[in-house]
């Protein structure tokens, strides 16, 4: 399905939240005006400020502060992957250079909170406090997850920590970008609710794919190893299956044995065992499961453009390949 069917409702109002997220630095230091270019040229689909976008358009929210929500919403991701690619060691993203491919690790750090701060200030600029609360505790989510990825989940093989994982990686900022936008319209509690559920939803078959795409793309097109999450001993859905069902494979016992670190040549076997497997359709599967919860969440909501458009990007998520 082309991207262009669900973001052709929002266009108009994504060049004006395009244009709102690059003055964010037009009064400060010169470098940081030139990173946010940077970063904001970069590219990037733009799924979360669509979604947003979409869902405040379905539900009658003022235009005004969903542009403002909007920005917000692309700049606090912006700034996740400013200090994620730091944190990893990335020197390119979507075939651009990385900020800290050109500048230090403080420059770099300082950089990513600066965008934090003006996602920060956007958000604010709702004049809803409920709102600014589930911004503060979105990200606090999202660098918590972060934390205990580094930490603790590195060889674990298990279901409740993947789960909890990709809703801090990913799920979260997708249930915020819809409930945010629910949360600015003229609706009920149980639409805002709906509007969450939906976002949540859409945000783990989004992860789900994402795990599936670093097993079975193709280096050019993902912009990273095959396989790059379990070469560094992260553990997700499609190797979690196959655990599942090759228990007795020397190399799953290896990696449970917690020697990923140890011996790459057992990892990168894995990885093409996995790929071979039915753990990808299985995963599939999994995803396409969270889609079918997505567009129940969306049946009640106002039929027009708007939830035509939304059910095309739930659909999409599965049908994807980069």
């Amino acid at each position: 399905m082309s991207t262009v069917t669900f973001f052709t409702p929002v266009q108009e109002e994504m060049q004006q939240v395009e244009e709102l997220m690059r003055t964010q630095a037009d009064e400060h230091h010169p470098e940081l005006r030139a990173a946010l270019h940077h970063l904001l040229g970069a590219g990037g689909k733009r799924i979360r400020p669509t979604l947003g976008l979409l869902v405040g358009n379905m539900l009658g929210a003022d235009p005004r502060k969903l542009i403002t929500l909007a920005a917000a919403v692309e700049l606090l991701h912006t700034a996740t992957l400013v200090h994620d690619d730091l944190i990893d060691g990335a020197l390119l993203r979507r075939g651009n250079p990385t900020l800290n491919a050109r500048w230090s690790p403080a420059t770099t750090v300082l950089t990513g909170d600066f965008i934090f701060a003006r996602a920060a200030k956007l958000a604010a600029e709702t004049n809803c406090l409920p709102l600014m609360r589930l911004f503060a505790e979105t990200l606090a989510i999202i660098v918590s997850g972060e934390l205990t990825q580094l930490f603790t989940s590195h060889g674990i093989a298990s279901r409740e920590n993947y789960d909890q994982r990709i809703f801090a990686k990913t799920a979260s900022l997708f249930e915020m970008s819809a409930r945010a936008a629910a949360m600015i319209s003229p609706v009920d509690e149980a639409t805002v609710a709906a509007m969450q559920d939906f976002g949540y939803q859409l945000g783990m078959a989004f992860q789900i794919v994402d795990d599936i795409l670093d097993f079975n793309g193709e280096q050019a097109e993902v912009g990273k190893p095959v396989g790059s999450d379990l070469l560094q001993g992260l553990i997700t859905l499609p190797t979690l299956h196959y655990i599942e069902d090759y228990p007795d494979d020397p190399d799953v016992q290896a990696l449970l044995e917690g020697n990923t670190d140890a011996n790459r040549d057992m990892r990168l076997r894995l990885v093409q065992s996995i790929r071979k497997s039915d753990a990808i359709s299985r995963s599939l599967n999994e995803a396409e499961k969270y889609v079918a919860e997505a567009l129940r969440a969306l049946a009640d909501m106002p039929a027009g453009t708007e939830r035509q458009a939304l059910e095309d990007l739930t659909r999409y998520i599965v049908d994807r390949r980069v």
